[in-house]
């Protein structure tokens, strides 16, 4: 019996499935059945290709009363760009929850990956930063410290955005464009420590292998998500961080103890409170998120399947709406 297929590439995604309080709120959905305990989400598939300098991510969950389930291929070939090659790409499938067919098929190249991270960022911010945001600052200068900076600006509207870089030049373009996307003020800064200092919000959108963010910045009022740790072996923020917040979150704390800031925290022997509560549990009032306007609060955000899923099932829903994407027999 033939089944029918629907691909969809990039350029049809992209205008179909835009960062807007609806991804979000997508995203909040499955951080939310993750708390429920009745996602079946296996552990992520890494395999590290070390002669190519690449690595292969591969991310799957289903999620009861959701139409689909997808699973996700995630490529990282960091020498492309000398072959003129993006070094990032990657495909998600869409099957049926009922009877397991695929229902589509999205070459975005890392776009929805993209679009859900930024959303988990979002939903992060409104759950553990402080009320009132004035200024919102980003530790990067790559596709995900402008994505994640106009998460924040959907749930906490900052008026100043401040952005730091190794490369002084990178983060002064990254800026003028935030600037111009959100219409706030937008700095390139010198020193992190004094975007740190100036900020109610930090993101932290690296790949670093050693802290970029010290203990020593916190203050009171402060929230961080850290979303570049999504591998063993990196690290971006000090682990004296976590001990020393009054809350941290994970969005799994499985996941995090392997792949995120709790392992360097946990190998440094600085976390001594048991599991952490997850940014799900926080979403469904099972633990409390920010108390009080004063704490300092830290999300560990390492990407989860049913993140993948969540979006996935979102863009099938936008792409059907828009009439797009090709329809193939098989």
């Amino acid at each position: 019996m033939a089944h029918e297929v629907l691909i969809v590439t990039e350029a049809e995604l992209r205008n179909a499935v835009p960062l807007d309080l609806s991804a979000v709120d997508v995203v909040e959905c499955a951080f939310a059945a993750l708390a429920e305990g009745s996602v079946v989400m296996p552990p992520v598939m890494s395999m590290d290709l070390a002669e190519a300098h690449g690595e292969v991510d591969v991310k799957a969950a289903y999620i009861p009363g959701f139409d689909g389930f997808a699973i996700k291929v995630s490529p990282g070939f960091f020498d492309n760009p000398r072959l003129g090659l993006p070094s990032l790409n990657g495909l998600m499938i869409l099957f049926s929850a009922k009877t397991g067919l695929v229902e589509a098929l999205f070459l975005d190249n890392g776009y929805l990956t993209d679009i859900r991270t930024a959303a988990a960022g979002a939903v992060a911010a409104r759950h553990l930063a402080p009320s009132e945001v004035a200024t919102a600052g980003v530790i990067g200068t790559g596709v995900q410290a402008r994505l994640q900076m106009r998460a924040a600006h959907l749930v906490r509207p900052f008026e100043r955005v401040l952005v730091w870089g190794r490369d002084r030049d990178k983060a002064e373009t990254c800026a003028v464009e935030l600037g111009r996307a959100l219409g706030v003020e937008a700095l390139a800064m010198d020193d992190p420590a004094d975007l740190v200092a100036e900020s109610q919000l930090v993101v932290t959108t690296t790949p670093a292998k050693a802290p970029v963010f010290k203990a020593a910045w916190l203050h009171p009022g402060l929230h961080v998500t850290a979303m570049g740790s999504d591998q063993s072996g990196k690290n971006e923020i000090e682990a004296r961080v976590l001990a020393e917040a009054d809350l941290y979150v994970a969005d799994s704390a499985a996941q995090c103890a392997r792949l995120g800031e709790l392992r360097a925290a946990e190998r440094a022997g600085l976390w001594t409170r048991g599991l952490p509560p997850e940014l799900g549990q926080v979403v469904t009032g099972l633990t409390p998120g920010r108390t009080d306007e004063g704490q300092v609060t830290i999300c560990d955000l390492t990407g989860t399947g049913a993140q993948d899923t969540a979006i996935a099932t979102h863009a099938l829903r936008a792409v059907q709406a828009a009439g797009a994407g090709t329809r193939i027999e098989t």
